[in-house]
């Protein structure tokens, strides 16, 4: 497993010049999953409306439909801020789309300024994700961000 640094120089060489955004989230979803330990699902949730539908992910079949009113998905969604839970069953609302998953991270994806999708990670350990990863995870977010706003408008 290599550390965030490594992971931030390599997903924009691997995303940079892409001209379909499905592309780049599907990239970036196999890049996370293969450089983060202890992670048993990762991928991207696409805005339409107020609701959540699948995108590129890696992992076990998941939920297609996540309104913003469910879910640590739907509550990233709604605040559009970052949501670090240490225990998903402590969540209240929480949809277990695998029963394996113990702790999770969702993080907003913004594009020109306007929500356009959640990046969901889980694990199946508990208090899995720290500060540090809520930290290194935004800047990926931020690049992903970078790399869409230059093919959508």
């Amino acid at each position: 497993m290599q550390t965030y640094d490594e992971l931030l120089q390599i997903l924009p060489a691997l995303i940079e010049g892409n001209k379909y955004d499905m592309t780049i989230l599907a990239n970036t979803s196999a890049l996370l999953l293969e450089h983060l330990e202890n992670i048993n699902w990762v991928g991207f949730y696409i805005v339409k409306g107020n609701t959540l539908l699948l995108g590129p992910f890696q992992g076990k079949v998941a939920c297609t439909e996540i309104p913003f009113s469910k879910g640590v998905c739907g509550a990233c969604a709604s605040t559009q801020k970052t949501i670090l839970v240490p225990n998903v069953h402590e969540f209240k609302g929480h949809i277990a789309c695998d029963s394996a998953s113990q702790s999770e991270i969702c993080l907003p994806i913004f594009v020109h300024g306007k929500l356009y999708a959640i990046l969901d990670i889980d694990s199946p350990v508990l208090n899995r994700f720290t500060e540090f990863d809520k930290i290194n995870l935004e800047k990926v977010s931020k690049e992903i961000t970078l790399q869409l706003e230059k093919i959508l408008e």
